[in-house]
């Protein structure tokens, strides 16, 4: 691909996730300011645990999707159907799980409440990921910037429509109806395009399509040898980014969840950057050179490994500069205490850019299980540092344990990457 046709791609794909993650940043200063800090709290945590889920239902399938195809080309195929049958499977599971678990003591109401309400909210987020990997595989990126758009602005339209033209109060529980609405709705249109994927409407890119195409279906069991790294290193990901909000609820409360959540919002708007050209553009690109062209993926890990700090560099100066003006203007002036939660946190943005582009290199080949053994150590030293920091320093706590996992990953990701990846290849 061109340098040109690159950019213009990554810069499709950059103006869809800025809209996308521009639409939830808007969506969230409008319900943080409508709610208030205690009731966006119990929001931000009940959605924090929702996310846990989601990551547990898909379990990696929609990345598996891009290691095999990279690795097996048209033969890929053979993994559409099992694909869906454990996605189903696990969808039912948690289904069940969450219609009893009101007749547990484990949660509060409300939030047992809101989690039966957004359950089609987990059908929609699990459909929408598959077609975002096929629309990969297809480097159909114009699609795919629709699909990744999508939820988010139709959320931040019907919230906009509810408060401020019908002129209605907004609170936690109709909040979680539009999620619901709005997945069951995304879940009707996405499944039909996932059950009807052959080869005759599938157009995968950078592989030769043969002229018989014949392969047997593997077992539910192989698929799930294959994808169980990719799921444990985005619930161990969560765990080291997110479940900070989770632990500030239930050590301090709703209203220092509040506070917290709007500096992790601004730190999410940010984090698309890597997230956009790394998972969206480049990884099967990886994925194919890998296992074709070890030279080409070398050269595109160090100017990666480059942009990614000179570019989080500047971000941070950024956010740490203007964080006390445009905080209590989005949020309202209630969340004044975050700014000085999100100057603190600014400092992990270059951390975690260098740390996403050297650490793609660990999807590669055979190295994920690697990569998961890092992540699930990282998830267990950050859960520690929560578990000591918090009741010391409440939310401040929270953010320097973010900064340290963040640290301590990069140097791993360096370390194991320049030993298990680079360091026996002939990259003339």
């Amino acid at each position: 691909m061109s340098y040109i046709k690159a950019f213009k791609s990554i810069s499709l794909l950059w103006l869809s996730s800025i809209l996308g993650s521009g639409s939830t940043f808007i969506l969230y200063a409008i319900l943080a300011r409508r709610l208030g800090p205690q009731d966006f709290g119990l929001l931000s945590n009940a959605l924090a645990i929702i996310s846990v889920i989601l990551l547990i239902c898909g379990f990696g399938i929609s990345k598996t999707w891009l290691k095999l195809f990279g690795k097996e080309g048209w033969v890929g195929l053979r993994w559409i159907r099992p694909s869906l049958k454990l996605l189903g499977l696990n969808l039912i599971v948690f289904s069940i799980l969450i219609i009893c678990i009101d007749y547990t003591s484990l949660i509060d109401e409300v939030s047992s409440n809101l989690f039966r309400i957004m359950l089609f909210h987990i059908y929609g987020y699990c459909v929408i990921e598959l077609i975002i990997s096929k629309l990969q595989l297809e480097e159909k990126y114009i699609e795919m910037a629709i699909w990744q758009l999508i939820p988010n602005l139709l959320r931040l339209i019907t919230v906009i429509i509810i408060v401020y033209v019908f002129n209605l109060s907004i609170n936690v529980q109709k909040v979680g109806f539009i999620y619901g609405i709005i997945g069951a709705i995304l879940t009707f249109f996405g499944f039909k395009q996932l059950i009807d994927i052959n080869e005759n409407n599938f157009s995968l890119k950078g592989h030769i399509k043969p002229l018989k195409i014949s392969y047997s279906i593997p077992k539910i069991k192989e698929l799930f040898n294959e994808s169980w790294p990719f799921g444990m290193a985005g619930l161990f990901a969560f765990i080291y980014l997110q479940s900070d909000i989770i632990m500030v609820k239930y050590i301090s409360g709703d209203m220092a969840t509040g506070h917290y959540n709007v500096a992790f919002i601004v730190l999410s708007a940010v984090f698309v950057v890597p997230v956009v050209i790394f998972s969206k553009f480049l990884m099967p690109k990886y994925h194919r050179w890998s296992n074709q062209d070890m030279s080409k993926l070398h050269k595109a890990y160090i100017r990666g490994n480059l942009s990614m700090l000179i570019i989080g560099f500047i971000l941070m100066i950024i956010i740490f500069c203007f964080a006390p003006y445009f905080t209590p203007i989005i949020f309202g002036i209630e969340y004044e205490p975050a700014v000085q939660l999100l100057q603190i946190l600014s400092i992990t943005i270059p951390i975690y850019f260098v740390a996403y582009s050297v650490g793609a290199m660990l999807i590669t080949s055979e190295q994920m299980k690697l990569k998961v053994k890092l992540m699930g150590g990282i998830a267990v030293i950050n859960v520690i540092a929560n578990l000591i920091l918090i009741p010391l320093y409440g939310n401040i706590g929270a953010a320097s344990a973010t900064i340290l996992s963040n640290a301590i990953l990069l140097l791993l990701y360096w370390i194991f990457v320049n030993k298990n990846v680079f360091n026996q290849i002939n990259l003339k």
